[in-house]
């Protein structure tokens, strides 16, 4: 068995189960005295949800995975040829796209009986767009080997950030040189232990940058209700001062409307009694023939 057949299975399983089949696959190494295997495999980070949630889209749904990415490289190209209606309507497809995939990563964890909230699944999103700009991000996303969520901020390597297992392109590091005369079994029990230590560490770094990242997203909406909420502040007070004016208004034109009754009420008075004399006038000229 290779190191990718492993990561295969492992990075399809739900990330409950990861920890201890990838002990499992370290032991079984041991015992096939394949301690360089061993190793590796226990360098294998444990995925968070929204990693097993992307995995999970690449292994259920590849082919719209797949349009996706490739839906990165219309992007990329229309972006260096500055094609403005293309690069507008490829955006837009983008994120249509983007959510409708998010939104089925949430369905296929409620087959398997997880239910999953709306901030897992913005990661989901967030984690695609970044595969859309990211060679590296995309090549994890579509093999299902993606570990955490990676964010993304504009089209294009700028401004990207990726925290993935092997993608994070970590500079290897050296073994230390063991004793010529230790025992072989000693050092195979090391090298595990070692690996093992080394994949912990690297999960509660994982977990500890996910946190942060969700502490960043919750301060920046907290930030932008803040100020939304600012702003409706000052509307209400502009709206409270054209109520106030318009009921002054009101007042005037009601008080207006009053006086232009009494004056109607009053000529209609007056023109009755301008009638009546009319009327008695024409009969007094026609007394005198």
């Amino acid at each position: 068995m290779t190191l990718d057949d492993v990561a295969d299975e492992l990075y399809g399983l739900d990330p409950g189960e990861f920890v201890e089949a990838r002990t499992a696959q370290v032991t079984a190494a041991r015992e096939n005295k394949d301690r360089a295997l061993a190793t590796e495999i226990g360098k294998l980070r444990k995925p968070t949800v929204v990693g097993w949630l992307v995995n999970l889209l690449a292994r259920e749904l590849p082919d719209e995975v797949g349009a996706l990415l490739a839906l990165g490289d219309a992007l990329r190209d229309a972006q260096r040829h500055l094609s403005g209606p293309d690069l507008r309507r490829l955006t837009t497809q983008r994120q249509q796209v983007v959510r409708a995939l998010a939104r089925k990563a949430g369905e296929l964890a409620a087959d398997r009986g997880r239910t999953v909230g709306e901030d897992a699944l913005r990661d989901v999103g967030q984690t695609l767009h970044a595969a859309l700009a990211d060679a590296d991000t995309a090549e994890q996303v579509r093999r299902g080997r993606v570990v955490t969520a990676a964010s993304y901020s504009g089209f294009g390597p700028a401004g990207l950030t990726v925290v993935q297992g092997k993608s994070a392109k970590k500079p290897p590091k050296s073994e230390p040189e063991k004793p010529k005369k230790a025992k072989k079994s000693q050092e195979r029990d090391l090298d595990a232990d070692r690996a093992e230590a080394e994949a912990e560490l690297a999960d509660a770094t994982s977990g500890a940058d996910e946190i942060r990242g969700a502490l960043d997203d919750a301060n920046t909406e907290l930030g932008q209700a803040r100020s939304t909420l600012t702003d409706i502040d000052h509307r209400i007070e502009e709206l409270r001062a054209e109520l106030e004016h318009a009921e002054q208004e009101r007042q005037f034109t009601r008080n207006a409307e009053k006086a232009s009754a009494e004056a109607v009420h009053r000529a209609e008075r007056e023109l009755e009694a301008a009638e009546r004399r009319v009327e008695a006038a024409r009969r007094a000229l026609d007394d005198l023939g």
